[in-house]
């Protein structure tokens, strides 16, 4: 039986307490002190909690006149007792952030269902204010209560994947048609599948019409259509789900897409490329190819699952899209990165070192796990959230596997999980410029 053990006031220096008093009907007031270095509040130490048992986390916040509300108000449960001290680093220290949303005018509701990690049976929450110089808050104290295992939804299971590209080398001079795109491809995914038994395949960038030249008017197809089907086909049989590059044809548009077919067969979802490729002339960004308009993350049963392609890559927005919609899986099917190359104007080579880099932090950054698919083979990967590379292309294989173990929470040093740290400490009310379209960096003054 949880039991509130004590309640005390805290700063981490007598110069940035706020002012904190307790009302006449339990409520734990915090207000400024009227400088910037205000930051406090008040620690709830509980005992008696079971580990691994589940527990829920409400927390009310009344304000008034606070600058930034999304800024001043923080609530965290620290599972270990904590009640004199919150600076430094402790290896046996777990914390998770609550997590907040607007439950009326003036008002903030701070809650989470949370597994007590192993061996806490004690926990402090920390209800606190910072940054404000004006204004008020009025905490009402925590209700904590044992929550059915169903609260939490149980870890996904491990995921198989496989970047299936075939190696360029071997494909030269075979191939004069979609259709032998279409054959050519459906027989290195039943060769995964026989193999590797992979949740999810992926193809690389325009794999239906890679090597056939020509204008993307001419080779365009629809999808669904007979060329999907034979995925479709093979992605039912094999109970998987397939990543299909393609050029894809829409009434009078034509589209650099990804095809996501189901294990039913079934067509899922199109993600069709942001950021069309330049370089050469007319290059794809001022060719027949139309750009997509977003960035859809699609539920599976084996995680959300978004997409970029190619040239999407060379902006940080198009993960951070992808990650912003909550996917598990970022899968890239990608002829090459510019900057994976020497810095110069002598003929492109593939910079390894470079390849991987790009890729880490883009999976790292986002907390997703990343499926490359690269046409030329070499250089496909397969990086999990931590910025692991599981498993890499080095340009003699026709596939890649790699599994997944979705439930990993990756703590970090200081007891935080780094998902959450990434997503909950973002600060997007000060990233005006990011989203201005007249913004041009270092050419907005030319």
């Amino acid at each position: 039986m949880m039991e509130l053990v004590a309640v005390c006031e805290w700063s981490p220096h007598p110069k940035a307490a706020p002012i904190t008093r307790k009302g006449d009907d339990g409520a734990l007031v915090i207000e400024p002190n009227g400088t910037r270095t205000c930051v406090g509040g008040w620690l709830l130490h509980y005992a008696g909690f079971e580990p691994g048992q589940i527990y829920s986390f409400h927390c009310e916040v009344d304000h008034d006149g606070l600058e930034s509300v999304r800024d001043a108000l923080r609530c965290v449960v620290y599972w270990t007792d904590m009640t004199t001290d919150l600076r430094g680093a402790s290896p046996n220290r777990v914390w998770d952030s609550l997590l907040p949303e607007t439950s009326g005018p003036g008002r903030l509701r701070f809650s989470r269902v949370i597994a007590a990690p192993d061996e806490a049976d004690r926990a402090t929450v920390a209800c606190v204010l910072r940054w404000a110089t004006m204004g008020r808050s009025q905490w009402t104290p925590p209700r904590i209560a044992v929550a059915p295992a169903a609260a939490i939804a149980p870890p996904k299971r491990h995921v198989r994947v496989c970047a299936v590209t075939g190696q360029r080398k071997k494909a030269k001079g075979s191939v004069a048609t979609v259709q032998d795109n279409v054959a050519r491809f459906a027989g290195l995914c039943e060769a995964a599948c026989e193999g590797e038994t992979p949740d999810l395949i992926a193809l690389p960038e325009i794999a239906l019409q890679i090597g056939l030249g020509g204008d993307a008017c001419e080779t365009a197809v629809a999808a669904p259509g007979a060329e999907t089907d034979v995925f479709a086909a093979i992605a039912k049989r094999h109970r998987t789900r397939v990543v299909v590059g393609m050029i894809e044809r829409d009434g009078d548009a034509v589209f650099n897409s990804a095809v996501l077919i189901s294990p039913h067969g079934e067509i899922d979802g199109k993600y069709r490329k942001v950021h069309l490729a330049t370089g050469g002339f007319p290059g794809e960004y001022m060719s027949s190819v139309r750009p997509g308009d977003g960035f859809p993350v699609y539920d599976t049963e084996i995680g959300r699952i978004g997409c970029n392609i190619c040239k999407d890559s060379s902006y940080p927005e198009s993960s951070r899209m992808v990650g912003l919609g909550g996917a598990d899986f970022l899968v890239l099917p990608i002829m090459g990165d510019h900057r994976a190359a020497p810095w110069d104007n002598s003929s492109p080579r593939f910079d390894e070192d470079r390849w991987r880099a790009i890729m880490r932090v883009r999976a790292m950054d986002n907390q997703l796990c990343l499926v490359v698919a690269r046409n030329a083979g070499e250089g496909s990967c397969v990086i999990d959230r931590s910025g692991a590379v599981l498993a890499y292309n080095p340009g003699d294989r026709d596939f890649i596997a790699a599994t997944v173990d979705m439930a990993a929470g990756y703590r970090v040093w200081n007891g935080g999980c780094f998902r959450e740290d990434v997503w909950l400490q973002r600060r997007p009310e000060r990233y005006g410029p990011y989203v201005d379209p007249t913004n041009y960096g270092p050419y907005a003054d030319v």
